[in-house]
C-alpha cells in the first residue's frame, strides 16, 4: 500500500534557516552602516580640520586681515559710488590711490619726526623703568608688592619683540612690512570682485542651504564694514586728542605716544591699556603730578570713547559683551600672539553672528529680536 502524501512532503522537507537575510532585515543593517561611517568620517574631517587650523594659524589669521581690508575697502568704494555716481570699480580705485595719497605724504610729512621720537622712546622706556623702580625700592610695601616683577631690562626686551613677533605670517621687522602688503594688496583684488570669490564658497554647500548661506555672507559683511568703519574714526580720534593731549601736559614724544594709543585703540579694553604704559612711564621720569595728569588724561578718552564712540559703533554693527571681548582676547591671544589679540573682536562679531543664524535661529526656531541681532 502506498503511503499518504503527505508523509512524504514532510519527510523530503528540508529544515528551515531562520536566520536566511530578508529584504526587511537587511535595511536597518545597511542604513547603521551607513550612518556609522559618516560619523566616523565627520569626526575624521573635524580632527583634520582642527590640526589645520592649528598648524596654519598664521596664514588663517593674515587670510581673515585680508579679508577684513577688503571688507573695509569694499564699503568705502561702495559709498563713493553712490554719492558721486561711479561704478564701484573706478570709485575703488579712486579709494586705494587716496589712501595711498595719504599714507604717502603723512610719511613724506611726518617720518622724520616719527623716526626721532621713535629712537628717543626706545632709549626713554628703560630709563623711566629704573626711576620707577628706584622710586619703588624706597617704600618697603611697594617693594615688596612688586618683587615678583621681572628686571627693567627684561621688560623692554619683551615690549620690543611683540611687534616683531605678531604672528600674523612673517616675523622680523620686514616681516612685519610685508605682512602689510600682503594685507593691502590681497585686500584690493578680493574688494575689485568679491562676488567671485563668496559664490565659489556658497559651491561648497548644498543647493538647498545656498540662499541662506548668502544671507549669512552678506550679514557678516555688513556686520564687519560696519564695525570696521567706526573703528577707524574712534581710532583717528582717540590718536589726534592723545597726541594733543599730551603736547599740552608737556609729555615728550607726544605725537609717536599718540600714534601708538590710535593704533592700539583697534584693541578693545586691552589696546589702551597697552598704549598708556610707555607715556606714563615717560611722564613718571619727569614728575609724579605729571604721570598722574598723564593717567587722568588716558582715562577720560577711554571714558568718551566707551560711552560716546562705543555705543554709536555697537548700535551699527554689533554688540558684544565687554566680558565676552576679553575673553576671546585672552583665549586667542594664548593661542595666536599678539594677533590673536587685535583680530580678536571681529572674530568674535563674525562668530556670533554665525551662532545666531545658523543655531539659535535655524537649529532653535527662536527669533532674534531687533535688539540682540549683530
Amino acid at each position: 500500500m502506498r503511503e499518504p502524501a503527505s508523509s512524504s512532503v514532510h519527510s523530503s522537507a528540508r529544515p528551515v534557516d531562520d536566520t536566511a537575510d530578508t529584504p526587511g532585515s537587511s535595511g536597518p543593517q545597511r542604513s547603521l552602516m551607513k550612518r556609522t561611517a559618516l560619523v566616523d568620517g565627520i569626526s575624521v574631517l573635524f580632527i583634520l580640520g582642527l590640526a589645520a587650523v592649528w598648524f596654519a594659524a598664521d596664514a588663517l589669521l593674515l587670510v581673515f586681515a585680508c579679508i577684513l581690508c577688503a571688507v573695509l575697502l569694499y564699503e568705502l568704494s561702495d559709498r563713493l559710488a553712490h554719492r558721486i555716481k561711479l561704478k564701484r570699480q573706478w570709485s575703488l580705485a579712486l579709494v586705494v590711490l587716496l589712501l595711498f595719497a595719504a599714507i604717502g605724504l603723512g610719511g613724506w610729512a611726518m617720518a622724520p619726526q616719527i623716526s626721532e621720537q621713535s629712537t628717543k622712546l626706545a632709549e626713554a622706556v628703560p630709563k623711566s623703568l629704573q626711576q620707577l623702580q628706584s622710586a619703588v625700592n624706597e617704600h618697603p610695601l611697594l617693594k615688596k608688592v612688586l618683587s615678583g616683577l621681572p628686571p627693567p631690562e627684561q621688560i623692554v626686551k619683551q615690549m620690543s619683540s611683540m611687534v616683531p613677533n605678531a604672528g600674523l605670517f612673517f616675523t622680523g621687522v620686514l616681516g612685519a612690512i610685508g605682512n602689510v602688503v600682503i594685507i593691502l594688496f590681497v585686500g584690493i583684488y578680493f574688494a575689485a570682485s568679491p562676488h567671485l570669490y563668496t559664490s565659489g564658497a556658497i559651491k561648497l554647500v548644498p543647493q538647498s542651504k545656498r540662499g541662506r548661506a548668502r544671507q549669512v555672507l552678506q550679514k557678516i559683511g555688513r556686520t564687519l564694514a560696519s564695525w570696521l568703519l567706526g573703528k577707524s574714526v574712534s581710532m583717528l580720534i582717540v590718536g589726534t586728542v592723545t597726541s594733543i593731549g599730551l603736547s599740552l601736559l608737556g609729555v615728550p614724544l607726544a605725537l609717536i605716544l599718540g600714534i601708538i594709543a590710535g593704533l592700539l585703540d583697534f584693541v578693545p579694553y586691552l589696546g589702551p591699556i597697552m598704549a598708556g604704559v610707555p607715556a606714563v612711564l615717560i611722564a613718571f621720569s619727569i614728575s609724579p603730578d605729571l604721570a598722574l595728569y598723564t593717567v587722568l588724561l588716558f582715562a577720560g578718552v577711554q571714558l568718551v570713547e566707551g560711552y560716546v564712540l562705543q555705543p554709536l559703533i555697537e548700535s551699527r554693527a554689533v554688540d558684544l559683551p565687554p566680558a565676552l571681548t576679553i575673553v576671546m582676547q585672552l583665549v586667542f591671544g594664548t593661542l595666536f600672539g599678539f594677533a590673536g589679540v587685535a583680530l580678536a573682536t571681529p572674530l568674535a562679531a563674525a562668530l556670533k553672528v554665525l551662532v545666531q543664524m545658523l543655531y539659535v535661529e535655524d537649529v532653535l526656531g527662536d527669533k532674534v529680536e531687533d535688539g540682540e541681532k549683530a
